[in-house]
């Protein structure tokens, strides 16, 4: 049996690279957007081009009628789940200091980037132990796909740190509940990443790249972070549950 992974955000950004990865890997795939059908129909087409069978699953994660409809769609298309990759998240719409922070803004963010993969993660989990009973040699993996800025703390967008930090404790959280039914999850952390919703501060860090931020000087690409996801996916790190995957460029390499 091909084994099947559903990417939140898995149309475009840094969901689509790790969607393009799993497709090279032998998984089937649903991906899941916002959008309607018609405008990621050529991204499903492009990912079928690797050989496995896609669908797209349109839903709002930070809903729970619309998360339910998108495992139910999953179900009735491939009856199993192997890999859930919580990637879909957003940034704030204005960027505010935290002392200016609006409670609307906060909500939008934490629903979104933290309410809704916790709640996901939980329904794919006790799915993926229901089928450990039912199906011979089960393999499932849940992988958060959290952000540098779960520890790198950024004073005008403080809610979506927030939200991250708490993503990267549902990690050990779930991890701990599932490690002994080997259902592994784990934290896969980018850092400065090329994708749309990073064009807006391309000149920002255009600027601080030149000027030594990172250990390897140059912008992180969707690819890097799909190959480490799809890695963990594919089982090379089964005996490391609850672990955080950095995917920065040694931004957050401590120096002096």
């Amino acid at each position: 049996m091909r084994r099947i992974a559903l990417i939140t955000g898995g149309t475009r950004g840094i969901g689509l690279g790790i969607a393009a990865m799993l497709a090279q890997r032998g998984f089937d795939l649903a991906i899941n957007g916002v959008r309607g059908p018609a405008a990621v129909a050529d991204v499903v087409e492009q990912l079928k081009q690797h050989g496995g069978d896609v669908i797209y699953c349109p839903a709002d994660v930070s809903l729970r009628q619309e998360r339910e409809r998108m495992l139910e769609q999953v179900n009735t298309h491939y009856g199993a789940l192997h890999v859930l990759v919580n990637n879909a998240g957003v940034a704030p719409k204005e960027r505010k200091d935290v002392l200016e922070m609006q409670e609307e803004s906060y909500d939008r963010v934490m629903n979104m980037n933290l309410k809704g993969p916790f709640f996901l993660a939980q329904a794919a989990a006790n799915w993926m132990l229901r089928q450990q009973t039912s199906v011979q040699g089960f393999q499932g993996c849940i992988i958060n796909v959290s952000s540098i800025s779960a520890t790198v703390a950024s004073l005008n967008r403080g809610e979506y740190c927030i939200s991250k930090a708490g993503l990267s404790m549902v990690t050990q959280l779930l991890a701990l509940r599932l490690g002994a039914y080997q259902v592994p999850v784990y934290e896969v952390r980018p850092g400065i990443i090329a994708t749309d919703m990073t064009a807006g501060v391309k000149e920002k860090y255009d600027r601080l790249i030149g000027e030594g931020l990172l250990a390897q000087p140059r912008w992180g690409l969707p690819e890097d972070v799909g190959k480490a996801v799809a890695m963990l996916a594919a089982g090379e790190l089964a005996y490391s549950t609850g672990q955080v995957v950095m995917i920065d460029g040694g931004l957050t390499i401590f120096r002096l």
